[in-house]
């Protein structure tokens, strides 16, 4: 991880906000998901809009198609033991048709992000439309 802290940054408004996400979501009774991307230009990992998303489908309907995402979840889910487990996960987002460059920038980032927003798991996807299947992804990871 020490080369990637030295080639990607995040601002401490970044940090702080990724901080607030993960403490105000973990006794949350909805969905809550925030995107990230990274700058080409400055390697700054930063939020990619203002929205914390409580609807999966707008999630899914905001994601580029060409251009990959990591997206923070924090998704409440009622265990069989009737317990609620509240699993904050960082969703890798990597479209199948992004540039090779890209997907490598994003690569190269991944297990910086995963530290740095302190989740659980990473869950890779490349359709938004998987999306719709996160509840059992999330099911069996927990």
């Amino acid at each position: 991880m020490a080369s990637e802290a030295r080639l990607y940054t995040f601002s401490q408004t970044t940090l702080e906000q990724l901080k607030k996400f993960r403490l105000g979501t973990s006794r949350s009774k909805d969905p809550q998901a925030v995107m990230y991307q990274i700058d080409k230009h400055s390697l700054e990992i930063a939020q990619a809009d203002t929205e914390i998303y409580n609807n999966i489908q707008e999630l899914a309907d905001e994601l580029p198609e060409h251009s990959p995402r990591f997206v923070l979840l924090s998704y409440p889910l009622n265990l069989p033991s009737g317990r609620l487990s509240v699993p904050y996960v960082l969703l890798y987002y990597l479209p199948v048709t992004c540039p090779a460059d890209v997907r490598m920038l994003y690569a190269g980032a991944k297990e910086l992000m995963r530290n740095t927003a302190e989740v659980g798991k990473v869950i890779e996807i490349s359709e938004a439309e998987e999306l719709e299947k996160i509840e059992e992804t999330l099911g069996g990871a927990v």
